[in-house]
């Protein structure tokens, strides 16, 4: 924790799924807060009682108005020290984390110190058990819901690079046809790593090029359920 009389905003990471990767460190400063800030309360209250963590809630998401912002900016202004929560994992990685962050530098500067509580992360989890060539990559977020997909997967086929992505279960069947469809106008060999509920019962990584794990999915519908987190390589 900080030992500076300057309040702090901790961005803490919690699991991804198993409670088991709760840090130590991450149960001490959430209990050690005047305030934890979550996109779902009902989530974090969860967790919370998990770790008998007895502390005020308030959310904080993407829908969250400008009022918000300007309230936990003096909340920190007036010396509270607050923690800032995902649902899952790392926050400031596709949630409005790094917004706020942007932010309170923005308008506390150096009045406020923020501190990185690491910890559990779908993306690096993943990247861990890939076998493949991490050294660069590029990570993309989750994947164009309408407008943009066609640029999006054109994009990862000329990337040199490893990209990786977020996917949404609803998507992943139609968006894997999709990256096939261009990979056979491109002749592209893009190979495919597909983490699917990482650390949780039905985790499961699946590896190969676009057509087998298309393949894979299609035949296996109860498969497409859950988070998914993807890596595509592009083999020239």
């Amino acid at each position: 924790m900080n030992s500076s009389k300057i309040p702090t905003l901790y961005i803490v990471a919690t699991p991804i799924g198993n409670l088991g990767d709760m840090t130590f460190r991450a149960v001490e400063v959430l209990k050690s807060v005047d305030l934890i800030l979550c996109e779902d309360t009902r989530v974090t209250r969860n967790l919370l009682k998990h770790f008998e963590i007895d502390k005020p809630t308030d959310s904080f998401h993407r829908k969250s108005n400008p009022q918000k912002v300007e309230k936990i900016i003096e909340k920190l202004r007036n010396g509270q020290n607050l923690a800032l929560v995902s649902d899952a994992g790392t926050p400031g990685l596709s949630d409005p984390g790094n917004e706020l962050i942007s932010k309170v530098l923005e308008l506390l500067g150096d009045e406020v110190e923020i501190i990185s509580i690491p910890g559990p992360s779908s993306l690096t989890a993943l990247i861990s058990v890939s076998g493949l060539n991490m050294t660069k990559f590029q990570f993309w977020g989750f994947t164009p819901q309408k407008k943009g997909r066609n640029k999006f997967f054109g994009k990862l086929l000329d990337s040199e690079i490893p990209v990786v992505f977020f996917e949404s279960p609803h998507r992943l069947i139609k968006n894997l046809k999709l990256l096939q469809e261009l990979s056979l106008e491109r002749e592209a060999k893009p190979n495919l790593v597909v983490g699917r509920e990482l650390t949780k019962m039905f985790e499961e990584v699946k590896r190969g090029n676009v057509d087998e794990i298309l393949e894979y999915f299609e035949t296996n519908p109860d498969k497409v359920r859950g988070e998914f987190v993807v890596i595509g390589e592009n083999k020239k």
